[in-house]
């Protein structure tokens, strides 16, 4: 089994899904997405694989989302793809990938549904 986590070292919640990943011994790539930007059609990609709409992948406690210039109850998919482009701290932490589905690691015990 092959998955791939969207990590941010510093985060706690990040660290310990990485951590299960490694004591459930699965081999794991990790995609640092603050510093390796993704590109629009791989954030497309992740929202499908987490049947999520992308208000909902968006950390709405995060500093740039009320710098954004929108309808804050009913932002535009298209300008919060955007945004978390060009703000990846924008998105929701740690999301892990295993074939066609994905979970986001909150808590860390979600990856559980994906590698068992």
């Amino acid at each position: 089994m092959l998955a791939t986590i969207y990590h941010n070292p510093r985060c706690s919640k990040s660290r310990e899904t990485l951590k299960l990943l490694e004591t459930a011994k699965v081999s794991t790539t990790i995609v640092l997405y603050l510093t390796d930007r993704l590109q629009k059609s791989d954030l497309v990609a992740l929202l499908n694989k987490l049947n999520m709409t992308p208000i909902q992948l968006t950390r709405r406690s995060e500093r740039g989302f009320g710098k954004l210039k929108m309808n804050q109850e009913d932002p535009a998919d298209d300008i919060l793809i955007d945004a978390m482009i060009n703000d990846p701290s924008l998105i929701e932490r740690p999301i892990v990938v295993v074939g066609d589905k994905a979970v986001i690691g909150r808590p860390p015990e979600n990856v559980l549904r994906l590698i068992q």
